[in-house]
């Protein structure tokens, strides 16, 4: 796969019920060459609750990070493309 940094940030706003939730998700090398699935999730505009996996291949992460977005996606969190190119 390479050494490509992948990472997504989603957003889910419902404003009649007063959520504006944020999901942020990065695939990144760690220092005992596995690979972390870094996950950001909270309200936005405050610091989140973080969570770090670790897989021994970066396919296994990035394998994850998909599952997990899609799973994001059908309950409500988009990017927008403005969003999108913070990431590039």
């Amino acid at each position: 796969m390479g050494t490509r940094m992948l990472q997504t940030y989603l957003e889910k706003l419902d404003p009649p019920n007063n959520a504006a939730r944020f999901y942020r998700m990065a695939v990144l090398p760690n220092l005992f060459g596995e690979w972390t699935l870094y996950r950001e999730w909270g309200r936005i505009g405050q610091g989140g609750q973080v969570r770090l996996d670790c897989y021994e291949h970066e396919s296994q992460a990035v394998a994850a990070l998909m599952a997990l977005e899609a799973s994001k996606r059908a309950r409500g969190y988009w990017a927008e493309p403005q969003q999108r190119t913070m990431f590039d």
